[in-house]
């Protein structure tokens, strides 16, 4: 086996023990925290490096507690969260927007796990909320996101109020790889 360096052992800790938190403490978390989380996002690579995203902050108990309504299901725990952020994307820079933001989504969770905050990705993108709108409709209306914008996701975020078991490396489906061809 080759040698594995301290922060590559880290980093397979890490994504261990990212697991998606649903249930917050409810304690705010600091401007310093949201910062780093925000630079994850925004070193985040990107399809010609067109960085097509943009990402709105969301902290205010009545903005979180609307974002939770805005699908039919999967939100509720933004009611809970201390913080969101949405991500969205100006879909005219480029056509890989969606993959520009779910990297910069996950690289948000990573970054939050490596300050042991919790949190969830919380799909927009394709979802209705309960009496069948589209959810980015709704969290364009709610956010006055121009037009032009599509929203992918909301990272919820937020203190753990319980730690979930990290992953279970014995559980890797090693069956899904394949060299050189199928």
């Amino acid at each position: 086996m080759p040698k594995i360096n301290y922060i590559m052992e880290n980093f397979i800790e890490l994504l261990k023990h990212r697991r998606s938190c649903r249930h917050f403490t409810g304690e705010t978390i600091d401007k310093e925290s949201i910062e780093y989380i925000l630079k994850a996002a925004l070193m985040s690579p990107s399809g010609h490096r067109l960085m097509p995203w943009e990402f709105i902050v969301v902290d205010d108990k009545e903005v979180l507690k609307s974002l939770s309504v805005s699908k039919a299901a999967g939100a509720a725990l933004l009611e809970n969260a201390a913080a969101a952020i949405v991500v969205i994307a100006d879909t005219t820079k480029s056509d890989v927007w969606v993959e520009d933001c779910a990297i910069a989504s996950i690289n948000m969770q990573l970054a939050a796990e490596d300050l042991g905050l919790g949190s969830c990705w919380v799909q927009i993108r394709f979802r209705k909320d309960a009496e069948g709108k589209d959810a980015n409709d709704n969290v364009k209306a709610l956010l006055n996101i121009p037009e032009q914008y599509y929203v992918l996701s909301i990272v919820a975020l937020g203190h753990k109020e319980r730690e979930a078991k990290p992953f279970d490396e014995s559980k890797l489906q090693w069956d899904k790889i394949h060299r050189g061809r199928f």
